[in-house]
């Protein structure tokens, strides 16, 4: 998720697995019903899997916050064993120090040294440059704001939306965003968000996609999905 700069502490979630909690906002970057289990049902269950359907060969993500690397670890985790090819770019514009994410437990729900690894590489690749981390995956990190990143038109298939809640970061749900992932998801492109607020899914409309309500991760009634 993107933040501002501020004290930020790590925290157990309900499920075991950890999530930050940014001082400055008095937020957390995760559901505290489970940082795993939402990124799990948001991203991968209502996002990716929606895509993988299409049975491409590549499937390229644009990620709105990079955080922790959570949901780029579970991407990789998920389709590590499948024939597709990912090719991940995230905004970051407040990255995490190695103090901080070298001691969040997601990969010690793994005795997989590999997976391990690959997500300290996530953090350690440098900025602004694409990096190839497995032959399936390949990830660029880019060090700016969404207002500022000026992307290519109709270039990624899914987008993942994980700015912090509107009533903490309310510019990042602007209607001029909203548009601008629009603009850089292909036709056919899916875009997913936990938040479920009504303003937003009537921007998400407005600006021309196609929106369900689905059911929310533990803890939450509702997620939002959009298909252009």
């Amino acid at each position: 998720m993107e933040n501002k700069p501020g004290e930020i502490t790590i925290v157990e979630s309900a499920d075991g697995s950890h999530t930050l909690f940014h001082e400055g906002l008095k937020e957390t970057y995760h559901s505290m019903h489970g940082a795993v289990q939402e990124s799990e049902h948001v991203f991968i269950q209502a996002g990716l899997k929606d895509q993988l359907t299409t049975e491409k060969k590549e499937i390229r993500i644009f990620e709105v916050g990079f955080g922790t690397g959570l949901n780029a670890w579970l991407t990789y985790k998920y389709s590590a064993c499948m024939d597709v090819k990912i090719v991940y770019h995230t905004l970051e514009p407040y990255p995490l120090g190695e103090e901080i994410y070298s001691k969040l437990n997601y990969t010690g729900t793994t005795e997989d040294k590999d997976l391990h690894d690959f997500f300290v590489a996530l953090h350690q690749v440098p900025w602004d440059k694409e990096v190839e981390l497995a032959d399936n995956f390949s990830l660029k990190k880019i060090n700016l704001p969404l207002e500022v990143y000026t992307p290519l038109k109709e270039s990624f298939d899914l987008v993942y939306y994980d700015a912090f809640a509107p009533s903490k970061q309310a510019e990042m749900w602007l209607p001029g965003n909203i548009q601008k992932v629009y603009w850089l998801l292909m036709k056919g492109g899916t875009f997913v968000t936990y938040c479920a607020k009504g303003q937003v899914k009537r921007d998400l409309k407005e600006v021309g996609f196609q929106v369900e309500t689905l059911p929310g991760p533990p803890g939450k009634k509702e997620m939002t999905r959009g298909r252009k």
